[in-house]
C-alpha cells in the first residue's frame, strides 16, 4: 500500500483501536502527516492573500514592542525546533537506521511555515496591524492540532519505555512555545505611528478592537454596560467611521452613477441620430437628466413612450452594484461558509442517535459527539454574524449614498420636474425607499444561498431516505407557485396603498401648512373626510394584504410538516422493508427544518426585491429628471456698460406653458423697476435672470455676483442672525448697518433673544414684514454686484417701505452703485428710479426712464394719471399723521414724539407684549427701548429686572422618551385592538403550539415502534393521527394570523382617527409652536409602523416565544434532568436581554429622533432652492445634509453592532442548550430510547433560532410600539374650543345686523405671555366700515384673530349682535364671519373646491364670485375651466392670482361681517382698485374691518380706527 511506504508504520484500524477501547487513540503516522499539516496547508493558502491586502491597506508601521519581540523569538525557536527534529533524522540515517519519508518532511514543512508566521509577525507590524486573525486562526489549529500527539506521546510513556527521547523533549518545547505564542496573539499591539492624528474626541473602539473582540463584537460591551446604566444620549455616541460617512459614501455612488448617464446618454445619441433625421436645436436650456442630452423636448417624449423599447435607461441598480457590490461580497463569502458547516449538525445528529441504540460503545464517544456539536454550532454563530455584519453596514451605506444622491438632485432639478413630484413624494423617496433598499440588502444572499442549502439538504435527505424524498420535494414545489401568487397580489396591493399613502401625506402636508385658513373658514371638517377617504381606501387594502398574509403564514409554517408527512408516509408504504426507525425521522426533520429557512425567505426575499425594484424605479426616475442648465446664464459676462442683458430671451417654466418673451439691458449700477399687472410675469422675467426657468431661445448674460429676494420670503429654521449672514462671516459694524437699512433694529428688541431668537419652520415667529425684512436683510449683507428684488415692499407698511427704499434700494441707499432689478406695485418710487421696464401678458411691453415713460403717453403714462394721484395724497396724509403714529419706531423721528412721553409709555409696554415670540411660560427678557432723549415719565416703566434668561426656545426639541417602554403603551394598544379578542389570539397560539408538539411527540413514539417490531400493525393508524395533528396546526395558524392581522388594522384605524380628529381640533398656537415636520412625521413614519410593521412584529414575536416555550418543554418531557440547567440559561439570558434591549431601545429613538432633522432640512432646502442657488450656497446646503445624515447613522451603527453582539451572546446560551440536550441524552442513555433523544436534540438544534429572534422581536416591539406613543402623544394635546355647542346654537340668521362690540377685551398669544391688546372697548354698528391702521407688530391682526377665537380672551368680551361669541361652537362663529387672509392659501385641488369644498353653492354663483373678483377671464381661458388644477400651495398662480381666489372665497361665502387682513398688499394698483370697489358694492351692507398699509384703501371708510395706541 501506498501509505504504508509513506509512512512505514504498521497502519492499526481506525475503528477498533479508537472506538471500543475506553482509551482510544489515533496512529502515530495519521498524527505525523495529517494533523502536521492542516495549520501548515492553511498558512500557506491564507498568505498571498493576505499578503496583497497587506500591501493595499497600509496603515503606519508600529514600534517594536516587548510583546513583539517575543513573538518573533518565539517562531524563530520554534523554526530551530522543527530543523533539530530534520537535523537529528539525517544523524540516524547517518547512524544506518533508516527512517520513513514522513520524518523528512514534515519537520521541514512545518520549519518553513514557522519561518513564514515569523515573517508575517514583522510584515504586520510594519503595515501596522494591531491583531492579526490570519495568524491567530493558524496558532489556534496548531495548538488543537498538536493536543492529540499531546495525550497520546503521555499514554505511551506511561505504558511502555520511552525510545525517542529527543523527538519527545522537542514536542513539548513546540507545544510549549505554540500555546505562548496562540496567548500572545490575543492581545493588541499599540496603534502605529504617524497614523492620522487621531482629533476625534469619542472614536469607534471597532478600528482598534483586536481579533477576538471584533469577531466576538466584544469591544461593543463598553456601550451596551454604559446603556445599561443611564439611558444613552447623543453625546455617548461614538464617531462614525470615516469609511461610513457621507463624504466617503455619496460621491463613491454618484461617481458610477454619472459613468451609467454617460454611458446611456452617448448610446441614446446614436439611436436619436438614427431614428430622426434631423439636427435637433441645441438651445435648450436642460442637462438631460434621463432625457436626450440634444434632444427637443417631443423628441424626449417620444423616447420616453418608446421606453420599453429603447435601452438606453441608465441603470441606477448596475450604479449601486458598481459601488457598494465589493465590500458586499466579502459578506456573501461568510454566508457560503455557514451554509456549509449548517449542514454538519445533522450528521452528527445521526451518530448521537445510533450511539444510544449501540450498548457497548464507550461513554467518551457520545461526550466527544455532545462537544463537537457545539463547536460547530459556536462556529456557525460567529461567522453568521459576521456576515449579517457586512451585509447591514451595506445597506446602511446604501441609504447613505442614496439620502445624499437625492438631495442633491433636488437642488438642480427644472421646475417642470418640481411639479411632477411634490415635496412630500421625494421626502418619501429619502424615507421611505432608501429604507427599503437597506432592508433589502439584509438577505439579498438568500437569493444564492437559500437554492444552495436547498440542494444540499436534498442530497443528505436523499441519502437517508432514498426516491421517497421527492414525495417531499414534490410537494415544496407545489407550494412555490402558490406563494408566488401570493407575493404578486401582495405587490400589486402594495403599490396601490404607497399610493394612498402618498396622496394622503401630501393632502396632510397641505392642511397642516394651511390650518390657519382652515380654522378661519371652518373647513376642517371637509378635510378631516378628504383624508378620512384616503384612508378607508388605504385600510381596505391593508386588509387585503393581511388575507393574503395568513393564507401564506400557514402555507410556510405547514410546508415542512406537509413535507415531512409524504415523505414518511411515502417511504413506508413504497416497501415492506422500510422501517422509519428513530435515526431516519429526527435526521430527516432536522434537514426539513434547515430547508425551511431558505423556503420561507425566498419568498420574502423576492417580494423585498419586488419593493426595491418599485423604490428603484422612483430613485432611478427622480435622479434622471432634466436639470437645470448651470450654463443658460452667462455669469462671466465682461460687456463694460451693461451689467445684466437678455437677447432675444423665450423662456418658459413647462413645456405646455406660454411662454415669456424678454429682450432687456441693465446699465452697470443703475436701478430698473418692473412694473405690470398681477400676472403678467415679473417675478418671471426675475427667474429667468436666476436661470431658473427653461430658456427656448436667446442669451442672458449677468455680471458677477448675485443676490436674490424672493416675493415670498425663504426664511430658514435658525436665529435671526444665521438667516442674515447666511453662512457669510459675521463683521458687526456691517450687520448693524444692515440691520439699521432694513429696519430691523426695533423688531430686535422686541425679540426675547435678539438676533439670536430662533426662527421657527417658514419663519412662524415673524411677522409677514418682518420675514421680508429678514430676506431683504440677507441680500444686503451678502454684498453683491446684482441685486434682484421680487416685490419687497409689498408686504410692509407703507412708512417701513419708504424708509427701506430711502436707506436701501433707493438712488442714496446703502445700495447705490450696484445694479437693482426691482419689482414694484407702488407708484410712489417710480420717479426716483434710473429706468422703469413695463411687463404686459408675459412681454416686455415699454422701457425707458419715468420722463420718458410719460412722454410716450402709452399704457404706463394711463396707468400713473390714475394712481399717481392718490398715492401721493397718501404720502402726504401719512407725513401730517406722523403725531399720531407715536414713534414709528422704525423710522428715527424720535424728535417728532418726545412731546407724548405717555403714549411713548405705553407704545413701549406694547412693543414688549407683541413678543409672541417666548415659547415658555417666563415671561420674555424685557430690554428698555434705546433713546436719543430720555423720556420725563421714565419711572412709569416697571423695573423689572434684566433676566439673562435662557433663550426662550419657540420650536420646542422633539422630545424623547427613555427607559423602558411603559406597560401602559401596550394596553393602550391590546385596547385599541380590542382585549377579548387580544385574549383570544393569545389562546389560539397556544392550541397551536400544542398541536405541533402533539405531532412531533407521536413521531417519536412511531419511531420507537420499530424497536419492538410491531411497525405493521400501528402503520395506518401512525401516519393518520400524525396527519390530523399536523393538518389542525395550519388550520389553526391561519385563523389565529387572520384574527391578529384583523385586530391590528382596527387598532391602526383608530389611532389614525384620534390623531387626525386631535391635530384638527388643536388651537393654533400648537401649530405655531411645533414644527409641521414633526407632526407630519407622525402622519407618515408612525402611521406606517402602526400599519404595517407592528402587526408583522407582534406576529412574530408570538410564534418565536410559542416555539421557544414548546422546545423547552419537550427537553424537559424527554430528559427532565435538563430542568435544572434551565434556570442559570434562562437567568443569562434575561440578564443579556435586559442589557441589550436598555441599549438598543435608546439607540433606536436617538435614531429615529434624528432622523426627523434630515427630512425637515431637505423640505427647507427644496422650498429654498431658488434662494439658494441665486446665492450660490448649494455646496454649504449639500455639507448641512451630509452632516444630518451622519448624525442619525452615528446612532443607526451601534444599533446594528448592538444586534450582533447580542446574537452573538444569545446563540451561545442556545448552543449550551443543544450541548446539555446532549449530554444529558448520553448520561441518560440506558433508560431513554433513541426517539426521544433524536427529539429532544432536534428541538434544541431550532432553538437557537427563536432564541435570537425572541429578543430581536421583543426589542422590535418594544422599538415599534413607541410609534403607538408618539402618536398617543399628539393625539392627546389640548383641544380648543367645542366647534359646536347644540344648546348654545345662534340662530341660523344671525348676524343679522353685524353689530360689534368689545367690553374690556384683552387678549394673549399663549399662556404666561404678555398681554398683546389690553382692555380694548370699542363699538362698531352694523354695515360700518372700519379701516384698522398702525405700525407692523401693533396687533392690528392680533385684533381679528380675536373676532375669529383663534386667540382666546384673556379678559372681557366680544359680542355680535348681542350674542358673547365666546359661548357659540367655533364652527358656528368661524362660517358666518369671512377673512381674506394676509397670505393667500390655495390647496391642491380644482379650483372649484378651493372656492366651495362643502359645494354648498351652484356653479353660476361660482362663475358670478369669479366675476366680481375679476378672475373671470384668466380661469374661462382655462381648458378646464372651473375644474383647473391648482398645484400645491397653488404654485401656479401667481401671488396677486391667489389674492383674488381668496376674495372670491369671500364673495361666495358673503356673510355679514368681513376681514380684510392687508389682503391687497401683493396686487397692483389697478386690480387693488377693482378689488376695492367689489367690496364697496357686493358688502355695502356688511360691517367691513381692514387692516390697511396703504391709505388709498381706507380713505372712504366711516372711520379710521386708531384707537390703537389709546387703548394700550
Amino acid at each position: 500500500e501506498p501509505h504504508l511506504c509513506y509512512c512505514d508504520i504498521p497502519p492499526v484500524g481506525l475503528p477498533n483501536d479508537t472506538l471500543h477501547t475506553d482509551r482510544p487513540d489515533l496512529t502515530e503516522c495519521f498524527q505525523l502527516s495529517v494533523l502536521t499539516w492542516l495549520p501548515c496547508i492553511y498558512l500557506w493558502v491564507a498568505s498571498p492573500l493576505y499578503l496583497f491586502y497587506l500591501k493595499k491597506n497600509n496603515k503606519g508601521y508600529i514600534m517594536m514592542s516587548i510583546m513583539n519581540r517575543f513573538k518573533t523569538v518565539f517562531g524563530f525557536l520554534l523554526w530551530i525546533i522543527c530543523w533539530t527534529d530534520l537535523f537529528y533524522t539525517f544523524h540516524e540515517i547517518h547512524q544506518g537506521e533508516s527512517q520513513p519519508p514522513i520524518y523528512f518532511i514534515s519537520p521541514l514543512v512545518l520549519g518553513m511555515t514557522m519561518l513564514l508566521a515569523t515573517f508575517l509577525i514583522q510584515f504586520e507590524r510594519l503595515r501596522g496591524v494591531q491583531s492579526s486573525g490570519v495568524l491567530f486562526i493558524f496558532w489556534f489549529l496548531s495548538v488543537l492540532c498538536a493536543i492529540v500527539p499531546f495525550r497520546s506521546k503521555i499514554l505511551q510513556a506511561s505504558s511502555q519505555v520511552m525510545t525517542d527521547k529527543l523527538r519527545f523533549t522537542t514536542f513539548y518545547f513546540y507545544f510549549g512555545l505554540v500555546v505562548c505564542e496562540l496567548i500572545l496573539c490575543c492581545f493588541n499591539e499599540k496603534p502605529p505611528l504617524f497614523s492620522s492624528v487621531v482629533t476625534d474626541p469619542n472614536p469607534c473602539p471597532e478600528t482598534t478592537a483586536g481579533f477576538l473582540s471584533t469577531i466576538t463584537f466584544w469591544w461593543f460591551t463598553s456601550m451596551a454596560i454604559k446603556g445599561y446604566k443611564v439611558p444613552l444620549e447623543a453625546k455617548d455616541l461614538w464617531s462614525l467611521n470615516q469609511r461610513d460617512s457621507s463624504s466617503t459614501m455619496v460621491p463613491k455612488l454618484l461617481r458610477e452613477w454619472e459613468k451609467e448617464q454617460t454611458k446611456a446618454r452617448s448610446e441614446e445619441n446614436v439611436s436619436t441620430v438614427a431614428a430622426y433625421n434631423k439636427p435637433p436645436p441645441s438651445t435648450t436650456n436642460h442637462v438631460a437628466g434621463g432625457g436626450g442630452a440634444d434632444s427637443s423636448p417631443d423628441e424626449v417624449e417620444v423616447l420616453l413612450s418608446n421606453q420599453k423599447k429603447s435601452p438606453h435607461q441608465p441603470s441606477f441598480l448596475r450604479a449601486l452594484i458598481k459601488a457598494f457590490g465589493p465590500y458586499f461580497l466579502i459578506g456573501s463569502a461568510f454566508k457560503f461558509l455557514q451554509d456549509i458547516i449548517a449542514f454538519i449538525n445533522p450528521q452528527l445528529l445521526r451518530m448521537l442517535i445510533s450511539f444510544t441504540k449501540q450498548k457497548d460503545v464507550p461513554d467518551w464517544w457520545g461526550y466527544s459527539l455532545a462537544f463537537l456539536m457545539f463547536f460547530t454550532a459556536l462556529l456557525q454563530t460567529l461567522i453568521l454574524h459576521r456576515h449579517f455584519q457586512y451585509c447591514f453596514v451595506t445597506g446602511m451605506n446604501v441609504r447613505t449614498a442614496i439620502i445624499g444622491a437625492i438631495y442633491r438632485k433636488a437642488l438642480v432639478i427644472t421646475n417642470s420636474a418640481k411639479r411632477s413630484s411634490t415635496v412630500g413624494e421625494v421626502v418619501n423617496l429619502m424615507s421611505v425607499d432608501a429604507q427599503r433598499f437597506m432592508d433589502l440588502t439584509t438577505f439579498l444572499n438568500m437569493l444564492w444561498s437559500a437554492p444552495l442549502q436547498i440542494m444540499l439538504a436534498l442530497y443528505f435527505l436523499w441519502q437517508n431516505l432514498g426516491p421517497s424524498v421527492l414525495a417531499g420535494v414534490a410537494v415544496m414545489i407545489l407550494l412555490i407557485p402558490f406563494n408566488a401568487f401570493i407575493a404578486t397580489k401582495t405587490r400589486s396591493y402594495q403599490v396601490e396603498q404607497m399610493q394612498y399613502k402618498d396622496t394622503r401625506i401630501k393632502l396632510m402636508n397641505e392642511i397642516l401648512n394651511g390650518i390657519k385658513v382652515l380654522k378661519l373658514y371652518a373647513w376642517e371638517n371637509s378635510f378631516k373626510d378628504k383624508v378620512m377617504a384616503i384612508r378607508q381606501k388605504e385600510l381596505v387594502t391593508l386588509r387585503k394584504m393581511a388575507y393574503l398574509g395568513a393564507l401564506s403564514t400557514m402555507a410556510w409554517t405547514s410546508a415542512p410538516f406537509l413535507v415531512a408527512l409524504t415523505t414518511f408516509a411515502v417511504y413506508v408504504a413504497v416497501d415492506k422493508n422500510n422501517v422509519l426507525d428513530a435515526e431516519k425521522a429526527f435526521v430527516s426533520l432536522s434537514l426539513f427544518n434547515i430547508l425551511r429557512f431558505p423556503l420561507n425567505m425566498l419568498p420574502q426575499v423576492i417580494s423585498g426585491m419586488v419593493q426595491a425594484s418599485v423604490s428603484l424605479k422612483r430613485i432611478q426616475g427622480f435622479l434622471s429628471h432634466d436639470e437645470l442648465d448651470p450654463n443658460s446664464v452667462d455669469r462671466k459676462n465682461t460687456a463694460a456698460d451693461y451689467s445684466v442683458t437678455v437677447g432675444n430671451g423665450k423662456f418658459t417654466w413647462a413645456k405646455e406653458d406660454a411662454p415669456v418673451l424678454i429682450n432687456l439691458m441693465v446699465p452697470q449700477g443703475s436701478l430698473l423697476a418692473v412694473v405690470g399687472h398681477v400676472g403678467s410675469g415679473k417675478s418671471s422675467l426675475i427667474s429667468a435672470l436666476l436661470g431658473e426657468m427653461e430658456k427656448l431661445e436667446g442669451e442672458v448674460s449677468i455680471r458677477g455676483s448675485v443676490a436674490y429676494v424672493p416675493q415670498q420670503a425663504w426664511i430658514q429654521n435658525a436665529t435671526l442672525r444665521d438667516n442674515i449672514l447666511f453662512g457669510k462671516a459675521y463683521n458687526e459694524q456691517k450687520y448693524a448697518c444692515v440691520l439699521e437699512a432694513c429696519a430691523l433694529t426695533p423688531d430686535l428688541e422686541v425679540l426675547a433673544g435678539g438676533d439670536l431668537t430662533e426662527i421657527g419652520e417658514k419663519g412662524i415667529n415673524l411677522s409677514g414684514g418682518q420675514r421680508q425684512r429678514v430676506s431683504l436683510a440677507r441680500a444686503l449683507y451678502s454684498d453683491t454686484d446684482v441685486y434682484l428684488l421680487d416685490d419687497p415692499l409689498s408686504a410692509v407698511d407703507t412708512h417701513v417701505a419708504k424708509h427701506i427704499f430711502d436707506n436701501l434700494i433707493g438712488p442714496e441707499g446703502a445700495l447705490k452703485g450696484k445694479t437693482r432689478i426691482l419689482v414694484t406695485h407702488g407708484v410712489t418710487f417710480l420717479p426716483q428710479v434710473d429706468n422703469i421696464l413695463v411687463m404686459v401678458e408675459g412681454r416686455v411691453s415699454e422701457m425707458g426712464s419715468y420722463q420718458e415713460l410719460l412722454k410716450q403717453n402709452g399704457a404706463f403714462a394711463e396707468f400713473l394719471r390714475n394712481y399717481a394721484l392718490e398715492d401721493f395724497t397718501g404720502e402726504e396724509e401719512i407725513l401730517e399723521d406722523e403725531e399720531l403714529f407715536p414713534e414709528d419706531a422704525l423710522s428715527n423721528h424720535t424728535d417728532i414724539v418726545d412731546n407724548e412721553p405717555g403714549i411713548n409709555e405705553a407704545k413701549r409696554n406694547f412693543i414688549r407684549q407683541i413678543s409672541i415670540i417666548s415659547a415658555d411660560g417666563e415671561n420674555p427678557r424685557t430690554r428698555s427701548v434705546r433713546r436719543h432723549n430720555c423720556s420725563p415719565r421714565k419711572h412709569v416703566e416697571p423695573q423689572e429686572k434684566k433676566k439673562p434668561a435662557e433663550m426662550d426656545k419657540l420650536i420646542q426639541a422633539e422630545t424623547t422618551e427613555t427607559g423602558r417602554v411603559k406597560m401602559k403603551v401596550y394596553l393602550e394598544y391590546a385596547k385599541a385592538v380590542g382585549p377579548l379578542l387580544s385574549v383570544f389570539i393569545f389562546f389560539l397560539y397556544s392550541c397551536q403550539s400544542t398541536a405541533s408538539i402533539g405531532a412531533n411527540i407521536w413521531l417519536s413514539q412511531w419511531t420507537n415502534d420499530a424497536s419492538t417490531n410491531q411497525t405493521e400493525e400501528n402503520l395506518k393508524m401512525r401516519v393518520g393521527v400524525y396527519a390530523a395533528l399536523g393538518i389542525t396546526q395550519g388550520v389553526l395558524v391561519m385563523i389565529s394570523s387572520f384574527t391578529l392581522a384583523m385586530g391590528n388594522i382596527g387598532a391602526a384605524r383608530k389611532l389614525h382617527t384620534n390623531l387626525l380628529t386631535n391635530n384638527l381640533h388643536s388651537p393654533q398656537s400648537f401649530f405655531d409652536t411645533t414644527p409641521v415636520g414633526r407632526l407630519i412625521n407622525r402622519f407618515s413614519k408612525d402611521i406606517y409602523v402602526i400599519d404595517e410593521t407592528l402587526p408583522s412584529t407582534v406576529f412574530m414575536f408570538l410564534g418565536t416565544f410559542f416555539v421557544s416555550l414548546s422546545t423547552m418543554i419537550v427537553i424537559v418531557f424527554s430528559t427532565p434532568i435538563f430542568a435544572v440547567v434551565i434556570v442559570p440559561l434562562t437567568l443569562i439570558y434575561i440578564f443579556v436581554q435586559r442589557f441589550y434591549v436598555a441599549t438598543s431601545r435608546q439607540l433606536k429613538r436617538l435614531e429615529s429622533v434624528s432622523r426627523s432633522p434630515i427630512y425637515s432640512h431637505f423640505s427647507e432646502t427644496i422650498t429654498g432652492c431658488s434662494v439658494i442657488r441665486a446665492y450660490d450656497r448649494t455646496s454649504t446646503f449639500v455639507l448641512l445634509s451630509n452632516m444630518k445624515v451622519d448624525e442619525n447613522q452615528k446612532s443607526y451603527y451601534p444599533g446594528i453592532v448592538s444586534n450582533r453582539w447580542f446574537g452573538i451572546r444569545i446563540e451561545f446560551i442556545g448552543n449550551c442548550i443543544v450541548l446539555f440536550a446532549a449530554l444529558f441524552a448520553v448520561t441518560g442513555k440506558e433508560n431513554l430510547n433513541p426517539g426521544l433523544v433524536g427529539l429532544s436534540v432536534s428541538y434544541a438544534l431550532q432553538v437557537t433560532m427563536s432564541l435570537n429572534w425572541m429578543v430581536r422581536m421583543t426589542s422590535d416591539l418594544e422599538s415599534n410600539i413607541v410609534a403607538v406613543e408618539r402618536v398617543k402623544e399628539y393625539s392627546e394635546t389640548k383641544t380648543e374650543a367645542p366647534w359646536e355647542i347644540e344648546d348654545k346654537k345662534p340662530p341660523p340668521e344671525w348676524p343679522s345686523e353685524g353689530d360689534v362690540q368689545f367690553q374690556n377685551y384683552s387678549v394673549r398669544y399663549r399662556e404666561g405671555l404678555d398681554l398683546v391688546l389690553k382692555n380694548l372697548t370699542l363699538s362698531v354698528k352694523g354695515g360700518e366700515k372700519i379701516g384698522i391702521v398702525g405700525r407692523t407688530g401693533a396687533g392690528k391682526s392680533s385684533m381679528t384673530l380675536c373676532l375669529f377665537r383663534l386667540l382666546e380672551a384673556a379678559g372681557g368680551d366680544i359680542t355680535i349682535d348681542g350674542v358673547k361669541i365666546s359661548e357659540i361652537g367655533l364652527h358656528d362663529l368661524r362660517s358666518k364671519l369671512t377673512i381674506i387672509p394676509q397670505e393667500p392659501v390655495l390647496f391642491s385641488g380644482t379650483l372649484r373646491m378651493n372656492l366651495d369644498p362643502f359645494e354648498k353653492c351652484s356653479d353660476e354663483e361660482v362663475w358670478k364670485a369669479l366675476e366680481h373678483s375679476h378672475l373671470h377671464k384668466f380661469v374661462s381661458n382655462q381648458p378646464s375651466k372651473l375644474q383647473t388644477e391648482c398645484a400645491e400651495g397653488g404654485e401656479n398662480l401667481s401671488v396677486g392670482q391667489r389674492q383674488l381666489v381668496c376674495l372670491a372665497r369671500a364673495l361666495l361665502r358673503k356673510t355679514r361681517i368681513l376681514v380684510l387682513d392687508e389682503a391687497t398688499a401683493a396686487i397692483d394698483l389697478e386690480t387693488d382698485d377693482l378689488i376695492q370697489s367689489t367690496i364697496r358694492t357686493q358688502f355695502e351692507d356688511c360691517t367691513v374691518f381692514t387692516i390697511a398699509h396703504r391709505l388709498n384703501t381706507i380713505m372712504d371708510y366711516t372711520r379710521s380706527d386708531l384707537c390703537f395706541f389709546r387703548s394700550c
